[in-house]
């Protein structure tokens, strides 16, 4: 189902910017509004820094790793 929202107290230079990107875009400055939350809201999930660390190959030994010292 659809809801209706309503942004109270949009400073003049957004309400601008978002009227100027519409036009840009061809489209009503309600429309540029439904498409910037929906890029905001379904983009992919970030990972974590975690998740990324876990993620990448066993690769080499501790020794590779170890800095030389003269």
């Amino acid at each position: 189902m659809a809801t209706n929202l309503i942004v109270r107290n949009v400073d003049d230079d957004v309400a601008l910017a978002l009227k100027q990107r519409a036009a840009a875009h061809g489209r009503s400055p309600e429309a540029e509004h439904l498409e910037i939350l929906k890029e905001a809201l379904q983009r992919p999930q970030r990972r974590s820094f975690a998740d990324v660390l876990a993620s990448m190959p066993n690769v080499g030994e501790d020794d590779d790793f170890n800095v030389r010292k003269n």
